[in-house]
């Protein structure tokens, strides 16, 4: 059986959320404070948040000054994606696209939605912060909007929550409420930290117990430049998207995985499951053998609560995404193993591949049998998303 006969699964799929999202469905009582999708780029993704626009850009802005195709935008994607953009970026049009690269199934992430939670809370930075209970509706009106995208296709579209940190119970509802009513089958976080507490502080704890009771990953994944800290884009660089991107993505979910392997939570919650996506996989062997030097070293009165290197609870309950032109996948392969490698379109989004996203994939010096297992049962483990009976004849 070829892989052509396989089901193709998009771990992280993308999509473009319309700017009016939260006037139309917050709550009332938030609907004078909701995000505002702002319109004045090509393709604007940024949100006006408070007093932030959200992502943050530098002086020079690549989106606003390129012309023509624009960075990153090659013919052939621009005329899918302007068909796309002429559907008001809906439920249908995020169907054909997936038929036109070839994908089956998805779990989708958010674009401007990446943003939506990436103020500080109020009681860090005071009234320009996130209130709890602020936070808590932006993401309840982000998530049933979500489920209406979906219902374009259920079999096929699947939702990640949005969940609020800067409230942790009010994460914990939201968890249950989309699980148990909507049929999510992730939440996701984006790795910057909330009033500067790590992702192994025990105030998380109640949110983890409730993804492993409810079992389904905690997907981490980056954006851009927000308020949240630490800044993963590092500002130094914050005038050049090709710099300031380059950092982002990885740093971010590598900080993720030290805090949540290092930290103990996986060792609190072993049967907890966490995508680390869209932040590359190279980098895995090198950080984690760094992490198991250091816990050899410091360990014994640092981590006295972790029975195993951080290293083996990675091995076993995190999974990365590969980029689909990542050739250095086969180092990570080579250390690691293929049982925790998944793939993404990174659809809509200016870097992806699309339409050529699967085609790319298939050229990396990969065994046939691990691209299988990165495009469909390696997602199955990953959103206990069953994939028997979708086999293609």
């Amino acid at each position: 059986m070829g892989f052509e006969d396989f089901v193709v699964a998009d771990a992280d799929m993308h999509v473009m959320e319309p700017p009016d999202l939260w006037q139309r469905y917050i709550a009332p009582e938030y609907k004078h404070a909701a995000p505002v999708g702002l319109t004045e780029l090509r393709r604007d993704i940024r949100i006006k948040l408070k007093s932030q626009i959200l992502l943050k850009v530098g002086p020079v802005n690549p989106l606003k000054e390129s012309k023509g195709a624009g960075i990153g935008w090659r013919a052939e994607q621009e005329e899918a994606y302007a068909a796309h953009e002429a559907m008001g970026w809906n439920g249908e049009a995020q169907i054909e696209a997936m038929e036109r690269e070839g994908v089956d199934l998805t779990v989708l992430f958010p674009t401007r939605g990446l943003y939506a939670l990436g103020l500080d809370s109020s009681e860090q930075i005071g009234p320009d912060g996130l209130e709890p209970d602020f936070a808590a509706a932006i993401a309840r009106a982000y998530n049933d909007w979500l489920y209406d995208h979906c219902q374009a296709d259920p079999a096929r579209l699947y939702g990640a929550a949005m969940v609020p940190p800067h409230n942790v119970a009010a994460a914990v509802d939201e968890a249950r409420r989309t699980v148990g009513e909507y049929g999510f089958k992730a939440i996701f976080l984006a790795p910057g930290c909330v009033n500067r507490k790590p992702w192994h502080h025990r105030d998380y704890d109640p949110l983890w117990a409730a993804c492993q009771d409810l079992g389904v990953p905690v997907c981490f994944h980056g954006g851009g430049r927000t308020s949240l800290t630490p800044d993963f884009s590092l500002e130094v660089f914050a005038d050049r998207l090709m710099m300031w991107h380059t950092f982002n993505q990885p740093l971010g979910v590598m900080a993720a995985a030290v805090s949540l392997c290092g930290g103990g939570v996986l060792e609190r919650f072993p049967e907890l499951r966490v995508g680390l996506l869209e932040g590359n996989c190279s980098w895995a062997p090198w950080l984690m053998h760094r992490l198991d030097e250091h816990y050899e070293w410091v360990g014994g009165y640092e981590a006295k609560d972790l029975t195993r290197k951080p290293s083996e609870y990675f091995r076993q309950q995190c999974f990365v995404s590969v980029e689909v032109d990542e050739e250095t996948v086969v180092h990570y392969v080579d250390w690691f193993g293929d049982d925790n490698v998944v793939f993404s379109t990174d659809y809509p989004h200016g870097d992806s591949q699309y339409p050529h996203a699967v085609e790319t994939f298939r050229k990396l010096a990969l065994s046939e049998e691990s691209q299988r297992k990165i495009v469909g049962d390696n997602w199955s483990r990953l959103y206990d998303i069953p994939l028997s009976r979708l086999r293609k004849s």
